[in-house]
């Protein structure tokens, strides 16, 4: 892979982190991809719907209601965005 590549791919992964971070209130230093939905308080049902519209506005996409249930965490979030070409 060549070096830009990477470097966009690690981009992209902190501007997650990054969403994650803001719309849960909590430091991104606690995003990582074993993060639960419902694993903190933070992350309720109202806030997983927070994330999908954050993540939709930052990626110009529309996450279907089936991806929008099946995001159980950071990394399964991360494997869904991809579905929608967001280069990881």
């Amino acid at each position: 892979m060549k070096e830009r590549e990477a470097e966009s791919m690690n981009d992209q992964n902190e501007k997650i982190r990054k969403i994650f971070a803001d719309v849960l209130g909590i430091p991104v230093e606690k995003i990582d991809d074993d993060l639960q939905y419902n694993s903190i308080p933070e992350w309720d049902s109202i806030a997983h719907m927070a994330l999908i519209t954050a993540l939709d506005k930052s990626f110009d996409i529309m996450i279907e209601t089936e991806d929008i249930i099946d995001m159980s965490s950071f990394g399964k979030a991360k494997e869904i965005l991809q579905k929608y070409e967001v280069v990881l």
